[in-house]
């Protein structure tokens, strides 16, 4: 699967490892929900695990380091990082060199998680942070990088702070931000809400009267592909966080299941079911897909004028529907709920890819010292360069060389100034709870649980 300039990238169906598809892409390549999760399709010929782990690896004293990696064709921009960082002063001052290990996109986290428990073990991997890396952390198989990111001044400076903290654990940083971000956003048509003189909605109740005005003109206010679970789960994500701010989800993914009892999450699925009652979502949005392309379609050919979705919907939309990205398609914020205590400025959606440090590595100080290349400017412009808005401080200047600098400097604007990032709740929480977490939502919305029976079967996660 392609997506931008060509890359393969993908979502990930929490339980199963990387391979959630979704969508199109830029040029008419094809785009995905999670591309921070790489392609689980990907046909790369990579390094196996065979090949992992130099003889000096972890816990050896050598010199050399292996770094593993979601072998996706975005990894171009890691690899050129790498041969960078082999020939620099860096490098030389560290007395160390890094191996890039490239594994197929759908064998990375079994392989991550086989080699993590062996003699093979990288010195540093690529994750998705949150819940992706807490047995690893509980394992004390990470080193604690909080300190050495406040001791430096490039790592400290070099990051946005609201990506920083959401790839944390317990509010302390296990990762380094290494590629590109995917914030969810709120597209309408721009085209639909000018004919009907609507305008972009900041609060909720502004929302409902959009809505009410969609519906007399016969249109769905909202498209959803509920055949893909996760498209749901955006709503929650943005309405627990409007009425309950994010320290309510943060609770849940720091292991707190009673949180799931907060009163901004029953309100959150009481909203979704009086949305799905008044047929916001049309009444056939669970065989929708967003993965086949039915969603954006739906949005595309004005059957509905809203779209709450990742960041790629823009590139999803250009490679499908060109004429409608270039014309009619615009993005805002998720609007406030009334009374609630979510600044609207909250993100929600996938902040990065972190690179993390093995506890065993031989080799700390290179392992340190190629992670602070990806601070530099000069990787924030191969980012660009690939299509991806990067995480770093730097970014603002460089994002006229995207691919559209207008989204993009939304995009980058819209994170920049967020107060706090969630985590997608299905990256952020432990693969048991996630799988059974997103049954639940899609019982919520297909009207098999009631609000309360939804929060009631969440509390028995564990």
């Amino acid at each position: 699967m392609e997506s931008i300039n060509g890359r393969s990238n993908s979502g990930r169906p929490t339980g199963e490892g990387p391979g959630r598809s979704a969508g199109g892409g830029l040029n008419g390549r094809t785009f995905s929900r999670r591309w921070v999760l790489g392609a689980g399709a990907t046909t790369l010929l990579t390094t196996g695990l065979t090949a992992c782990g130099s003889d000096d690896g972890p816990g050896g004293g050598g010199s050399s380091i292996d770094a593993f990696v979601y072998g996706d064709d975005a990894v171009k921009v890691q690899q050129t990082a790498v041969e960078r960082f082999n020939k620099s002063a860096a490098s030389k001052s560290a007395k160390g060199t890094v191996k890039l290990v490239r594994i197929p996109g759908a064998d990375y986290t079994s392989k991550l998680r086989t080699a993590m428990g062996s003699p093979s073990a990288p010195d540093v991997f690529f994750n998705w942070g949150g819940g992706s890396i807490r047995a690893y952390q509980e394992a004390k198989q990470l080193v604690d990088l909080t300190d050495t990111i406040a001791g430096d001044p490039v790592l400290k400076s070099g990051f946005l702070p609201a990506v920083l903290a959401a790839g944390a654990l317990g509010g302390r940083n296990y990762g380094i931000p290494m590629r590109g971000m995917q914030p969810v956003i709120l597209f309408y048509n721009k085209s639909l809400f000018a004919e009907h003189k609507l305008q972009p909605p900041t609060t909720w109740d502004q929302l409902q009267d959009i809505n009410a005005k969609l519906k007399k003109a016969k249109i769905t206010p909202f498209a959803l592909g509920g055949a893909d679970t996760w498209t749901e789960l955006m709503w929650l994500e943005y309405l627990v966080d409007r009425i309950g701010g994010p320290e309510v989800f943060a609770k849940i993914q720091d292991g707190d299941a009673s949180a799931w009892g907060d009163p901004a999450v029953l309100k959150a699925a009481e909203r979704v079911k009086e949305l799905i009652d008044d047929g916001a979502f049309g009444s056939k949005f669970s065989s929708v897909s967003y993965v086949n392309g039915g969603a954006p379609a739906v949005f595309a050919k004005g059957k509905a004028a809203m779209h709450l979705m990742g960041s790629w919907e823009y590139s999803t939309q250009l490679g499908k529907f060109p004429s409608f990205a270039k014309n009619s398609l615009g993005w805002c914020a998720f609007p406030t709920v009334e009374g609630g205590t979510g600044d609207i400025r909250n993100v929600v959606g996938n902040p990065t890819n972190y690179w993390s440090v093995n506890t065993r590595t031989g080799n700390k100080d290179a392992a340190i010292a190629f992670l602070k290349d990806c601070a530099s400017e000069t990787y924030a412009k191969a980012l660009v360069a690939n299509g991806d808005i990067p995480t770093t401080s730097n970014a603002a200047k460089l994002l006229d060389a995207s691919p559209n600098p207008e989204f993009a400097k939304f995009q980058y604007e819209m994170v920049e100034k967020a107060p706090a990032f969630t985590l997608s709740w299905d990256q952020a929480v432990d693969a048991d709870i996630a799988t059974p977490m997103l049954t639940e939502i899609n019982k919520l919305f297909v009207g098999k649980s009631s609000p309360g029976e939804f929060v009631s079967a969440l509390k028995e996660l564990k």
